[in-house]
């Protein structure tokens, strides 16, 4: 025979407890308390050394922002000066050529006043019709500007008159050839270069050299009154005197 299951009671009797919630109560406040502390402590210590950081930060913007004000000003005083330096080195190099062109133009014009000391002063050396020099210029198309200074101060009251012709000896595919007067003008039985003059003249005009022809001296010819000097000069190639 089994024995019957015991039946659960429908209601549970608890004892009355008042005392626990008191304490529930007073260990929750103790609780929130303890956490307001905390933050109150912590707030009053952190605050202070958060306050220096803050300064510093501050400080440190500045002069970052006062660096970087001095960067750009540094960069623009060297570019000042960059730019200073080029139109020095510029207006420097102008004056140098500039100056150089003047020493050149002084020491041609000593060169003028001694050949003109020489010819007409009194102390100058007698000379009747010559050739003082000749020299030759490179023209474009390939001709050459020939410039051939006569003087005489001989006879000073007297006018010397004739016609002169150049020549030019030199070197062509390994031998010595001459080119006469009408072989520089290209034209055949062209006559002399006239002159007229009282103590010095300049005789200009274009000549054309063989391609390949090496020049290396030049005779002048000039005929005058029934007399005929000859004088020879090595090729000279740069400025005439009076230019």
């Amino acid at each position: 025979m089994s024995t019957p299951a015991p039946v659960k009671p429908r209601f549970v009797i608890v004892p009355h407890r008042p005392h626990v919630r008191v304490l529930l109560a007073v260990a929750a406040a103790l609780w929130l308390a303890s956490l307001a502390a905390t933050w109150w402590v912590a707030s009053e210590r952190a605050a202070p050394g958060l306050a220096k950081v803050r300064e510093e930060l501050d400080l440190a913007n500045r002069r970052v922002a006062d660096s970087e004000a001095l960067v750009r000003q540094l960069r623009q005083n060297v570019a000042t000066l960059r730019r200073s330096d080029q139109i020095s080195r510029s207006a420097n190099t102008e004056l140098q050529a500039s100056l150089a062109e003047r020493e050149e133009e002084v020491s041609g014009l000593r060169a003028d006043v001694a050949f003109y000391e020489r010819l007409v002063g009194a102390t100058g050396q007698r000379r009747g019709l010559s050739v003082h020099e000749a020299v030759f210029a490179p023209e474009e198309g390939g001709t050459w500007r020939y410039t051939v200074t006569l003087t005489q101060n001989l006879n000073r009251g007297a006018i010397s008159k004739g016609e002169a012709r150049v020549s030019v000896e030199g070197v062509s595919q390994g031998r010595l050839r001459s080119l006469g007067w009408e072989d520089l003008v290209q034209k055949p039985g062209a006559p002399g270069q006239p002159f007229s003059f009282r103590y010095f003249q300049q005789l200009e005009g274009s000549v054309m050299l063989p391609e390949g022809f090496t020049p290396q001296r030049v005779r002048v010819q000039l005929r005058s009154d029934g007399s005929t000097v000859d004088q020879a000069f090595p090729w000279q190639v740069g400025s005439p005197r009076g230019d």
